[in-house]
């Protein structure tokens, strides 16, 4: 290996290194990762649909047959030309595929491996809406509060069907299976209000399974915990919050199915 050479190999491996020590420190920003898997998809699609439409058309006017008596005259294609024509195109096609599902695991090991540190909170699905317990024994009904800069684990179960977790503008979903906890997690960026809802077909009033995802500064977090433990009757940290019942919490944040 040349000396050029061998200081642009030694540049990669320290810059590859460089990223990856970064990376490794960082919260992956799962919401970016799926858009920008998507808009790859959406890409390949057309770049890959309008090549074959070109093609097609060419070949539909090139070769027309000009009247009804006329035939094919294509030579045979030898052995060798026609395992080209095919390994190829099948090569090309699965390069691609390959490609894209190699991202896409890298995005989904971002999706089911929880940050540390993270809040972890529970919600029970139920027909038709969500009971949020929180780790200080508060609970609401389709109302989920969280601080922002700090990842949050959801853990997810269902007392009789199938339900989902959907938060759209998170990109991020995951159903809630009767007899089984599952999990989601997500990290909230800045201040906001966002939708959730199921996505499962439920039952008569699933269309009307939905809350709210209330993103809020870790200060005004804190306040809210304080105020909403006190409203609850929950007693300070030490003290379980099992005592209070989602008919309850729905009185205090006014849900409802």
């Amino acid at each position: 290996m040349s000396k050029r050479g061998f200081t642009i190999l030694i540049l990669f491996i320290l810059l590859s290194l460089n990223a990856f020590l970064a990376y490794a420190g960082a919260i992956p920003d799962t919401r970016e990762g799926w858009d920008h898997l998507w808009a790859e998809v959406l890409i390949d699609i057309v770049v890959l649909g309008v090549l074959f439409a070109v093609v097609a058309v060419y070949l539909l006017i090139r070769f027309k047959r000009k009247n009804p008596d006329d035939t094919g005259s294509a030579s045979k294609l030898s052995p060798l030309a026609a395992f080209g024509w095919v390994v190829i195109p099948v090569s090309v096609f699965m390069a691609d595929d390959i490609f894209l599902a190699l991202k896409n695991f890298d995005l989904w090991s971002h999706y089911r491996n929880v940050p540390k540190g993270a809040y972890e909170l529970e919600v029970e699905s139920y027909m038709w809406g969500y009971n949020i317990k929180y780790p200080e024994g508060i609970i609401t009904n389709n109302e989920l509060r969280v601080p922002v800069g700090r990842p949050i684990h959801v853990k997810l179960s269902s007392p009789d069907v199938i339900h989902t977790l959907f938060i759209p503008d998170l990109r991020v979903k995951w159903d809630a299976l009767p007899g089984r906890q599952t999990y989601l997690w997500f990290y909230p960026r800045e201040a906001g209000e966002h939708v959730m809802t199921c996505t499962e077909y439920c039952g008569t009033l699933h269309s009307g399974m939905h809350g709210k995802v209330i993103m809020m500064p870790q200060q005004e977090f804190s306040k809210w915990i304080d105020t909403t433990m006190a409203e609850q009757g929950i007693k300070p940290k030490g003290v379980s919050g099992s005592d209070v019942t989602p008919e309850a919490a729905k009185k205090e944040t006014g849900g409802g199915a």
